[in-house]
């Protein structure tokens, strides 16, 4: 991990252990809830984890918090900036590709702003999100295609769409240049108990 992702680690790690700590929840209780290994809760809270987004949905939820208060600590200020470069960068790839959260709502109905690029011939998977979780995207530059349950779409720059983030979904970029879009995502009730099923 670089040095901005293990400040990010470390502070996802403070978060979810300072959550788990207000619940007086064990860290199996908490397993159990977000339906992943205690190993990696372990890992996460130490930051010596760099979970995937789906683990952390799923972290948050059981937590009841959104995923934008597990990325940066809580303010006691209405209006949060978030300067250029200064967002979460959650995933990235071999092909150049970032999934950056910029900005973000607190629970109970969550909403997040992301900012992506896909490098050329990259793509990025997403598991099913929370029941009513809806998503919706605009190209800004290049190419991309979406897979929503398997409808496949192209979109170009300017172009947009609003779909389930309930079921399985992926983005992909098989264009020779770079593409980036913007995502917004709502989950309602987060903390509610209406996660997935286990395994889904």
């Amino acid at each position: 991990m670089d040095e901005s992702t293990t400040t990010l680690s470390l502070a996802i790690g403070a978060r979810v252990r300072q959550e788990r700590q207000a619940r007086g929840w064990t860290l199996d209780q908490l397993a159990e809830a977000a339906d992943v290994s205690r190993r990696m809760i372990v890992n996460v809270e130490q930051g010596a984890a760099n979970p995937s987004v789906g683990t952390l949905l799923r972290i948050s939820d059981a937590l009841g918090v959104g995923l934008p208060a597990l990325v940066e600590p809580p303010r006691p200020k209405p209006v949060k900036i978030t300067r250029k470069g200064q967002g979460a960068t959650l995933w990235t790839s071999g092909q150049g590709g970032r999934g950056t959260l910029v900005a973000g709502t607190e629970s109970p109905d969550v909403v997040e702003l992301w900012d992506w690029t896909l490098g050329p011939e990259d793509s990025h998977a997403s598991e099913a999100h929370a029941s009513g979780t809806k998503e919706l995207l605009q190209v800004l530059g290049g190419a991309v295609t979406v897979d929503v349950a398997g409808q496949v779409t192209t979109l170009q720059a300017g172009d947009a769409m609003t779909f389930p983030g309930d079921v399985a979904h992926s983005y992909a970029n098989l264009g020779t240049e770079p593409a980036r879009f913007s995502l917004a995502v709502f989950e309602p009730g987060v903390g509610s108990g209406h996660r997935q099923e286990a395994g889904s």
